[in-house]
């Protein structure tokens, strides 16, 4: 047993409303540069629909994630490193910008110096890419913004996968079935394709919480990485020459902080926590024959932290106290082992994500509804969801490779839980037996509400800071930005250096992080009331930062550096510098 620990997430569906205030927070902090104009780290996908970059589901085209090879191992879907080194210059497997979509502004110069004319001018999109007019086609939630019709549900790539008979039934009465919204982020999986892609090792997985990264150091931008994850959640900026991905925001959960996205959730459908899990049998669950067990296969790789062997072994393997603790206080491990609600998005890609979904029962419930009858009843709630084939079968191709009995259960366990808990919040006798179908009591059913309902923020975001034992908080902020200035392609006037390299102007210069440092990112975000502008002198702003040199004022000057009393004398400014006299 080899105990490792795991930052993941759990995502409740019935409750995203779809208003996309996470994608924008996170477009904000993250990707709100030069060359990211059409990067989502964190989007939302109205479902059904082709999704964001469309299709990209489709590994049959792509061919991302893992699969088994005649000898039952795993290996790369999009092949091993003979292929990638005869295609690295040439990368065909790749969405283009009319996958994801061509980003763009408006002319809104033209609205305000028009001249007076018979006609309101108009502010006509300009493409962010090349700067001419354009025409808006597609964008990251184009299946929304059409309400998810026929025309583009054809394309979705879960629903082809259904039985034609269900797929018929979905596309000639598409107006009488269902749609829910599905928040993505990178998985941050246990078996990383992306990082097995890589060709220079620029992707790696952190061995202390399990965050895969990208080190802008050894990038050298042959986007394998984009090939390889079968999330498409890796993304090329064109601008640098270089990878870039979700970091679930690392800054500030070392700090003990949620990520953006969560922090700004509107529903509160986020959970965050500590997974501890057994690295030895990763490559083991992963390479499970049947596509079937797989949701189960990485459900056992996990570890009960509530175990002392267990909590023995953690703690032998360096992992600390602190951290096993919040492990054992982990909505993660109540949501994925405890109540088992949550289900793994596509886990017959075999990467083992990190990122898991509560499945939606809304569809289920409004069907009740809409036919005239009690959408609280247990009985007409149970046998809605057995009968309604078509959201099963589409929930299960997300989230347990086509096998409908774990949807089954778990929609069942969310019926049973709303109808016993009505009769608990009505005042009058709680039927024991609603419990008792699917395998809980009554108090478990009313501990899991509490968690999906009612559960206040220390405990959804149960998240441990990260232990760097560096006693300078100078040398910790500068480890904790990991902003590079070298660079990474060996020739003069190359991506990194001072001036344009081959990928555009500025290319290759480091992602800057959206981070002051570590005590001060946690002063104010903590802080209970708005940053004051007057603090700013004291703040440094890496936002627009482009990575290369120091900012002033990010680390404080050396003392040989420092001002003495006698410099500061008149005539002399605070760096020592003889001022002229008049």
């Amino acid at each position: 047993m080899r105990v490792m620990a795991q930052m993941g997430m759990v995502m409740n569906l019935d409750k995203c409303i779809g208003c996309h205030t996470c994608s924008v927070t996170c477009k904000q902090a993250w990707t709100n540069r030069s060359g990211v104009e059409y990067v989502w780290f964190n989007n939302v996908e109205t479902r059904p629909g082709q999704g964001y970059p469309r299709t990209y589901q489709d590994q049959e085209r792509w061919l991302g994630g893992w699969t088994l090879n005649r000898r039952g191992r795993l290996s790369l879907k999009a092949g091993g490193r003979l292929k990638k080194l005869f295609s690295i210059f040439a990368n065909p497997k790749l969405p283009a910008i009319e996958d994801y979509y061509e980003p763009w502004t408006y002319d809104y110069d033209n609205l305000v110096q028009a001249p007076l004319g018979d006609h309101v001018p108009v502010a006509r999109p300009k493409s962010l890419i090349s700067g001419e007019d354009m025409q808006v086609r597609w964008s990251a939630n184009w299946d929304d913004d059409l309400g998810g019709g026929p025309d583009l549900t054809r394309s979705d790539p879960t629903l082809k996968a259904m039985t034609e008979k269900a797929n018929t039934q979905v596309r000639l009465e598409f107006e009488k079935t269902f749609m829910f919204y599905l928040p993505r982020i990178c998985e941050h999986c246990l078996n990383p394709s992306c990082v097995a892609s890589c060709p220079s090792g620029a992707m790696y997985k952190r061995a202390e919480d399990g965050i895969v990264l990208v080190d802008q150091d050894r990038c050298r931008g042959w986007r394998m990485c984009v090939t390889g994850c079968p999330y498409k959640k890796v993304y090329f900026n064109h601008r640098t020459g270089k990878a870039e991905k979700c970091t679930f925001c690392f800054p500030r959960v070392e700090v003990g902080l949620p990520t953006v996205c969560s922090e700004t959730c509107v529903g509160r459908l986020r959970y965050i926590g500590v997974m501890l899990y057994d690295a030895d049998r990763v490559a083991e669950a992963a390479s499970t024959t049947d596509e079937h067990d797989l949701y189960e296969a990485q459900r056992r790789v996990f570890l009960d932290p509530n175990d002392p062997v267990v909590a023995r072994e953690a703690e032998r393997a360096g992992i600390p106290r602190d951290w096993i603790e919040a492990a054992q206080r982990s909505p993660l491990w109540a949501l994925i082992n405890t109540y088992r609600v949550a289900l793994p998005l596509h886990p017959e890609y075999r990467t083992m994500p990190m990122v898991w979904y509560i499945p939606p029962l809304s569809p289920v419930v409004d069907v009740v509804r809409d036919a005239g009858v009690d959408g609280e009843d247990a009985g007409n709630l149970f046998g809605a969801i057995d009968a309604l084939r078509i959201p099963i079968g589409y929930l299960a191709e997300l989230f347990t490779a086509g096998d409908p009995a774990p949807v089954t259960t778990v929609l069942r366990r969310l019926a049973a839980m709303r109808s016993y808990m009505r009769e608990v919040n009505l005042g009058r006798p709680t039927d024991e037996s609603i419990a008792a179908t699917v395998g809980m009591t009554g108090d478990e059913v009313q501990d899991m509400f509490r968690l999906l309902a009612l559960a206040p923020y220390d405990e959804r975001y149960v998240i441990p800071t990260a232990h760097t034992e560096l006693g300078d908080p100078t040398a910790l902020a500068h480890k904790l930005e990991e902003t590079a200035t070298e660079c990474s392609l060996d020739y003069e006037g190359g991506p990194g250096m001072v001036g344009g390299g081959p990928f555009g102007e500025g290319s290759g210069g480091a992602a800057p992080i959206a981070v002051e440092n570590f005590h001060m990112l946690k002063d104010r975000q903590t802080a209970d009331t708005v940053a004051d502008p007057s603090d700013r002198v004291q703040r440094v702003n890496l936002l627009n930062w482009d990575g290369k040199g120091r900012p002033e004022g990010l680390f404080p000057a050396p003392p040989a550096e420092r001002p003495t009393a006698p410099q500061l004398m008149e005539g002399t400014d605070p760096d020592g510098e003889v001022e002229p006299r008049p």
